[in-house]
């Protein structure tokens, strides 16, 4: 049997592997996502200065208190990434995933931060 913490061992390990190539700068930042039980997370990084630029949550005080753990969610952190970005002068960024699979909550931010303008 499969437990959650097996399931999050390797989800690190499957980050730590594509942390190995993938690596934001400061005109092009890394968007790294983490999701929980109840949130999800988005940060712009530059990994040369080891700063994050920009972050959105779902425990934003501008996000309200509407449903935190859902895909409508997602896609509204996406778009306020992406709003908070391009008030940086960001438009493209590099997408890390976080070792999750590209779907349901993951997925919804991606897209959500793409309808809003980033490229990725």
């Amino acid at each position: 049997m499969i437990t959650k913490q097996d399931k999050n061992v390797t989800r690190k390990r499957r980050h730590a592997r594509v942390r190995k190539t993938v690596t934001g700068t400061v005109e092009r930042p890394r968007l790294n996502v983490y999701r929980s039980n109840k949130n999800i997370y988005a940060q712009l990084i530059d990994d040369a200065n080891g700063t994050t630029i920009v972050s959105a949550s779902t425990v934003d005080k501008e996000f309200g208190s509407d449903a935190t753990g859902n895909v409508e969610a997602a896609k509204k952190v996406g778009e306020l990434i992406a709003k908070r970005a391009q008030e940086k002068g960001l438009k493209s960024v590099v997408f890390d995933r976080g070792g999750y699979l590209y779907h349901g909550r993951v997925k919804a931010l991606a897209e959500g931060a793409r309808e809003a303008g980033l490229e990725f």
